[in-house]
């Protein structure tokens, strides 16, 4: 158990003493069992114990409970809306370190650094502490420091839970299809970059670049000069969280104009951009006016690659379609393991979910309850998603949430929906197949250029002797299959330069294209209809040319 006998101790007295023995067991801390009893004052669910125990375990803990309750792949729904109450809270630290510490970092007192700064902290969490203050030129920022020592524990901390995944699924069966310790090391890296002000302060400006040409979202401005892995210097947001009474008493029409808002930036966010703030929670969006909100703390975010948006988009197309096998297909390809299952009952369980919302359009249907069904079927059947699709589920849950507190009546399919019409678009006329046929186009343009001096070489190699002898009638049928190649190279090169038109006009101007879809649509499909009727006619074989 390495050089942290006594951490494994703790965790292993406060697993106990909360009822959860059995789980220290399987982690092969039962004979550190150096605590009394769990407690008896009250009755409580095995959920609640687990964060109770999560909570006085400390930082590292809370945010493994937070990261968990993403999960509902893993975790059935108790225990997930348990742990979403984990809140990363700690006592303040006192004004003199956290002014030790500016110090320390940026090479002067908080008072020649800035024209103001508050002893008072604006929130005290498990891993930093927030000040506010103001820059010479009057604007407000918030000061955010690192906790001292936190570094240190949570690296124990990681160190230990690497090692208890190790335990966990050598003896725990019940999770041997999860791999625990690709998890543990994937929560370590999401923690450590949770540390790192810098970090964060990259992922505000990453967003703040998404948003640019947004009015309604503000993303808060990074003062760099003043900006370290420990101490970060961020724009002051003001406004009302959008949980607040006043919010929530505004007019309908004005908070249905917010919930919008707040919805378009959170699936732009995954179709667009594929970077997503991980934690857009109440407390993480203001609103400045009713048609503008700020998002603030970018310490957790995720990210959607090419590969697994596209996995993301087979399955939300195979969903709006009512198709079980496509579905089913989809989120086998979407899991990153492979555990022995049975299809046809995997398959059985898609259809029946299927028919609870067959003739409903994407639009009419409430995303949430449609993922939390999906999600227990994907956890019965063992399969596990990435991390990143994890904490997008629960963002769209809160993003869900939050819109229908607004808005009564607001559905995010409805939201979504154009987006799902896209990508179907996208599919019909595929740029990665524009860009590989226009890539084919280039190749043979290379080597119809390089082919006179590659003839003058064979020339070269036949004027030192080798002879060839032809006769005219084995002449005939190489002139005729080179006439063909050539006629099916440029056919070829047309429809290329014709598709990638329509690529490029696509990226260009989505707006404007959707008045051309149709016609764009039916004019590739022809091209590539009569391209493959070309090609296929001029591939048969020809009496007495082989």
């Amino acid at each position: 158990m390495g050089n942290h006998f006594e951490r494994y101790a703790e965790v292993a007295q406060v697993l106990v003493r909360h009822g959860l023995g059995s789980v220290a067991a399987r982690m092969g801390l039962g004979r550190l069992n150096l605590g009394s009893g769990p407690e008896r004052s009250e009755e409580l669910s095995n959920p609640e114990r687990l964060r109770r125990a999560l909570e006085e375990l400390g930082p590292t803990f809370i945010k493994l409970g937070q990261v968990l309750s993403t999960r509902p792949d893993m975790l059935p729904p108790d225990y997930l809306r348990e742990l979403s109450k984990l809140q990363s809270s700690a006592p303040e630290v006192p004004a003199a370190i956290i002014r030790s510490l500016i110090e320390q970092e940026l090479g002067e007192t908080p008072e020649k650094l800035f024209a103001s700064f508050s002893d008072v902290p604006l929130a005290s969490a498990s891993i930093g502490q927030a000040h506010a203050a103001t820059l010479h030129d009057g604007t407000a920022v918030v000061i955010k420091v690192r906790r001292p020592g936190v570094v240190a524990a949570v690296q124990e901390d990681l160190e230990i839970l690497q090692n208890l995944a190790q335990q966990v699924s050598r003896n725990w069966a019940a999770v041997a299809d999860y791999n625990l310790e690709a998890i543990s090391a994937s929560f370590a890296a999401t923690l450590r970059a949770e540390l790192d002000y810098l970090q964060e302060g990259r992922n505000a400006e990453r967003f703040a670049k998404n948003f640019a040409d947004d009015p309604s979202i503000h993303i808060p401005k990074i003062y760099w000069s003043t900006t370290t892995s420990r101490v970060l210097t961020i724009e002051r947001i003001f406004g009302l969280k959008i949980d607040d009474e006043e919010v929530l008493a505004m007019p309908a029409a004005e908070k249905n104009i917010l919930a919008d808002l707040a919805a378009k930036a959170a699936v732009k966010m995954i179709f667009d951009d594929g970077f997503f703030h991980a934690d857009p929670h109440p407390g993480n969006l203001f609103v400045e006016s009713s048609a503008r909100i700020a998002l603030i703390d970018f310490g957790m975010v995720g990210e959607v690659d090419k590969e697994l948006r596209g996995h993301l988009g087979n399955l939300l197309l195979a969903l709006s379609s009512n198709d079980a096998d496509r579905i089913a297909r989809a989120l086998v390809e979407l899991s990153i393991n492979r555990p022995t299952t049975d299809r046809g009952k995997f398959r059985q369980d898609i259809r029946r979910f299927i028919k609870t919302y067959q003739g409903r359009p994407l639009g009419q249907i409430e995303i949430s309850p449609l993922i939390e069904q999906i999600l227990g079927i994907v956890r019965n059947h063992h399969l596990q998603l990435p991390s990143d699709i994890a904490m997008l589920t629960k963002m769209i849950f809160m993003t869900e949430g939050m819109g229908a507190r607004l808005n009564p009546n607001f559905n995010l399919g409805t939201v979504v929906k154009p987006y799902v019409s896209r990508l179907a678009f996208d599919r019909a006329i595929p740029h990665d197949f524009v860009h590989n046929l226009s890539q084919w186009g280039l190749d043979a343009a290379v080597l119809a250029a390089d082919l006179p001096e590659r003839f003058r070489s064979l020339v070269d190699h036949l004027d030192d002797g080798v002879e060839v002898h032809l006769r005219a009638a084995e002449l005939a049928p190489l002139v005729a299959r080179a006439e063909r190649i050539g006629n099916r190279l440029v056919a070829g090169m047309i429809a290329a330069a014709f598709l990638r038109g329509i690529g490029e006009l696509t990226a260009a101007d989505q707006d404007k294209l959707r008045t051309w879809q149709n016609p764009l649509v039916a004019g590739g499909v022809g091209v590539v209809a009569a391209l493959g009727g070309y090609l296929a006619w001029t591939s048969r074989r020809r009496p007495g040319v082989n």
